[in-house]
């Protein structure tokens, strides 16, 4: 009789043991995908401010080019042309960020640094652990159980 009460419990055991191996991998799973969800909603947030920028940029950009290209005209002074050209670099950069294949070019460089240069990417003293976790805790507690 205890054999099959003990037989019982262990298959018992197990099918709760698959439940929750089965629940912790959902678990997961959910998690996973929330977090995908969430930087791929920041990523179009940065292209969309980008593109935004762009606007208000471009117009900036193309009233100083005239104004500053009439008055080198005008003025016969070529040195009024000087300042157009870092402002073309920053309208360019963000044209290529909002329209054009930068953040794809970054991804690739990011997966490159990935793959090949591992070490850059090390935190200062390796890894978080959870020892090294309790300890700081128990310092900060003592720091402010001794005030």
């Amino acid at each position: 009789m205890g054999f099959i009460f003990s037989k019982s419990m262990n298959e018992n055991m197990k099918n709760q043991q698959e439940f929750m191996l089965t629940n912790a991998q959902l678990q997961l799973e959910r998690q996973l995908t929330l977090q995908n969800e969430m930087r791929e909603r920041q990523m179009a947030m940065q292209v969309a401010w980008s593109r935004e920028f762009l606007k208000y940029f471009g117009t900036f950009y193309g009233i100083t080019t005239i104004s500053l290209t009439a008055g080198a005209i005008k003025q016969k002074k070529p040195a009024f042309l000087i300042p157009i050209f870092p402002l073309s670099f920053i309208f360019i950069y963000q044209y290529d960020l909002g329209y054009g294949t930068l953040l794809q070019r970054m991804k690739g460089e990011a997966e490159d640094i990935l793959e090949t240069e591992k070490s850059k990417l090390q935190l200062p003293k390796g890894m978080i652990t959870f020892e090294s976790l309790e300890k700081a805790r128990r310092e900060q507690s003592k720091f402010f159980m001794d005030k």
